[in-house]
């Protein structure tokens, strides 16, 4: 890499890092009393993609270990946000869905960040927000496949 590239890769992760802990700090605040952004993440998953899922699914989809999955799906079966059930083919799998309370929490929780994200959105500007999603799109692509 020559050194113009060097500078420029280095001001992008400086950027996407800084990014990341600004909105992972202001998110959590505004989240339900209780919840982390962990736990919204994966009750807004299984919400999306309607249907069940394993832990390994789960960790793999999250680029997660099964052990750090597992501690948020704990967490998540403790507050009766999700149902896990075993395989019934094989003893050794559970499978892992969200409950209606689950849902009424990822609602809950929505309302309470979404305003944030509009207000961002809104002060940037919804046009440069979409010339942007491609290219962070494309990001994440090249940093999953790696």
């Amino acid at each position: 890499m020559t050194q113009p590239n060097d500078s420029l890769a280095v001001a992008l992760f400086s950027e996407i890092f800084t990014i990341d802990q600004l909105a992972h700090n202001r998110l959590t605040k505004a989240l339900p009393k209780g919840m982390e952004l962990s736990q919204f993440s994966v009750l807004n998953h299984l919400a999306r993609v309607g249907e069940e899922r394993t832990p390994a699914q789960l960790a793999q989809a999250f680029h997660l270990t099964r052990g750090a999955m597992s501690n948020t799906l704990s967490k998540l079966e403790w507050a009766g946000h999700i149902h896990i059930r075993p395989d019934w083919d094989d003893a050794r799998r559970k499978f892992i869905t969200i409950s209606p309370s689950g849902r009424s929490a990822r609602e809950a929780a929505i309302a309470a960040v979404s305003p944030i994200i509009a207000e961002v959105v809104a002060e940037i500007g919804p046009e440069r927000v979409r010339q942007a999603l491609p290219v962070l799109r494309e990001l994440r692509e090249k940093l999953g496949a790696s």
